[in-house]
């Protein structure tokens, strides 16, 4: 992928532009960014979705100022009709269901994966929305039926939030502008900006990209859970000795020298670079906690593989990690397989390129579901779209 090549999706800008120049700096309107959008899943689809106990939905709605929230799944009776006005369904992780929703979010990879979350879509009836809010990721919104209106204004933090309320509606929203986006418009927003979109008329559909911004303590305690389990004492490891003299008038103090040793234990433990660079990347590449995957397939000599959409996929210098695993690769393995986690697939002359040992994990990969076997070449590749 060129960074630099200029994408109509950023309004013509290139993604290092348009990094450097809004990228959690300040809002961004494209209109048209995708002319001829279409929605990646229609109204009755969307429905039957957020009745499936597998996918993460909810409903807002006002009335007279008074808001409500509930939790899916929802029975086809439980969805207000759509002339109803001031409610909105909202279904997270379409991309895991959708092969339109996961296209869709696939243009947004000049991003790093590590950082790329998922596309929620939101269907809004008229006068429908979720309030006045601030997000603590970056987003994207696209429109892809219908018209909303958006106000948008930066947030004094920390933000005040409407007491008693089953949303976060901020308590003091001062706009300082406004846009009524149509299909194919997009904005962008940094985060904790404060922003409410209000459908105006009937069928409003808004698909979210949504980013990852994990807060350090949340990021240390998941990659220390797993640096703690990965330890394996080498066989030879010495025990704690008690230095010479050690009889004590205070049996109930902890010897100074056992706090040493523990430190010197739990800094050893940190220092291991390559423990803490295989924790983080499976961190990184955990699928959630809703998301598994069909397995029990084969690779077909003389064919290429593409990742499933639930699969995440990331590398660094020495490791390849994929849905929460992490594997040693060097030379041309590692070059091909670092060519499948960029572009989602690889052909099946790449795949015969590999090595026994990486052809073999590949066919693990399949028999778990985390890979599919691919004829050709895809039409449409996981890279942004002009």
């Amino acid at each position: 992928m060129d960074i630099d090549l200029p994408l109509g999706l950023l309004g013509g800008l290139s993604p290092r532009q348009f990094m450097r120049r809004h990228w959690q700096k300040k809002p961004y309107l494209i209109r048209q960014a995708m002319p001829g959008v279409q929605p990646p899943i229609d109204r009755a689809a969307l429905f039957e979705l957020a009745g499936r106990d597998e996918v993460e939905s909810r409903l807002v709605g006002s009335q007279s100022g008074r808001w409500s929230l509930r939790h899916g799944p929802f029975t086809r009776r439980q969805i207000p009709p759509r002339t109803r006005p001031g409610w909105t369904l909202l279904v997270q992780g379409l991309d895991l269901h959708v092969p339109a929703a996961h296209e869709l979010l696939s243009r947004f990879r000049f991003v790093p994966e590590a950082r790329l979350d998922d596309l929620m879509i939101s269907y809004a009836s008229d006068g429908g929305g979720v309030g006045p809010h601030t997000d603590s990721y970056d987003v994207f919104l696209l429109q892809v039926s219908g018209r909303r209106r958006w106000r948008c204004g930066p947030v004094k933090h920390p933000a005040a939030l409407v007491p008693g309320m089953p949303v976060k509606i901020l308590a003091d929203f001062q706009p300082t502008e406004e846009w009524v986006l149509e299909p194919g418009d997009m904005l962008y927003l940094p985060p904790r900006w404060g922003h409410d979109g209000i459908a105006e008329g009937p069928d409003c559909m808004t698909c979210s990209v949504g980013f990852r911004t994990p807060m350090p303590t949340e990021l240390a305690r998941e990659v220390l859970q797993r640096m703690v389990d990965a330890l394996d004492p080498p066989p030879d490891e010495p025990h704690y000795r008690d230095p010479a003299g050690s009889a004590t008038e205070t049996p109930g103090r902890i010897p100074d020298a056992l706090q040493q040793f523990a430190q010197r234990a739990v800094i050893d433990a940190l220092n291991d670079a390559r423990s803490l660079a295989c924790a983080l990347g499976e961190s990184l590449t955990e699928p959630k906690a809703n998301v598994w995957f069909d397995g029990g397939g084969e690779l077909p000599a003389g064919q290429g593989v593409r990742l499933d959409a639930r699969s995440r996929m990331m590398y660094d210098a020495h490791h390849v990690f994929l849905n929460g695993e992490s594997y040693r690769a060097g030379g041309r393995d590692a070059t091909l397989m670092h060519r499948l986690a960029d572009q989602r697939w690889l052909g099946a002359r790449d795949v015969a390129r590999l090595g026994a040992d990486a052809r073999a994990l590949l066919a693990d990969w399949v028999e778990a579901g985390w890979l599919h076997p691919m004829s050709g070449e895809p039409t449409q590749r996981s890279t942004p779209g002009a």
